[in-house]
């Protein structure tokens, strides 16, 4: 951070890093332990698509990876506001395997040098009362946030701001709540085809 920067309060954002999304799994048993939201088995990769023979190399790439893993299943679905979500599902709700399969795709798509067409990764859990959550990485900031819906366009802001508190030392949170982006209908989130992060 430069002089000016301190003095005016200003701070730069935490350049991304990949290997942030490896405290996940760590971090899903402390977030079961104190509330009872449980991992799902489900996580994506939402990115903006581009045409090119490059990019859909990268894409073919983490696809085929992903679907050597006999426990994985891949899929994708366009949200309709320019994004492309890469669900991986895995049927053993194993968080450290499907954190591994996550982080495949992003890196397929930094190592062709689409690193500016990551927009997030996310991680779901569910309660046993029906409530979902996901745990979010954003990928321009290179910090995680908290996404709770509670009905259509309704987000449970106290949820979100415990799920904070309990993983706040474990991973690097988003200090600034205007970028917590609603993922509304995320693949995930509900049984809707689609995602939408807005910005």
């Amino acid at each position: 951070m430069g002089f000016f920067d301190a003095l005016l309060g200003r701070s730069k954002p935490k350049r991304a890093n990949l290997d942030d999304l490896f405290a996940l799994p760590p971090a899903a048993l402390t977030l079961e332990a104190a509330t009872g939201f449980k991992p799902t088995g489900v996580g994506a990769v939402a990115f903006r698509q581009v045409e090119g023979a490059a990019f859909q190399t990268a894409e073919s790439e983490s696809i085929a990876l992903i679907s050597s893993d006999p426990a994985a299943h891949v899929s994708q679905r366009n949200d309709g506001y320019g994004y492309t979500w890469q669900v991986v599902a895995d049927s053993n709700a194993e968080v450290v395997n499907l954190v591994t399969n996550l982080h495949a795709v992003n890196s397929a798509l930094v190592g062709q040098g689409f690193d500016t067409m990551l927009l997030c990764s996310t991680v779901y859990f569910s309660h046993s009362d029906g409530r979902r959550l996901a745990l979010v990485y954003q990928y321009k900031r290179g910090t995680f946030y908290p996404f709770a819906q509670a009905g259509p366009k309704q987000r449970d802001n106290p949820l979100e701001i415990q799920v904070r508190g309990i993983l706040s030392n474990e991973l690097p949170f988003e200090e600034d709540t205007s970028n917590w982006a609603a993922l509304w209908d995320a693949p995930g989130i509900s049984d809707s085809p689609g995602g939408d992060q807005r910005r």
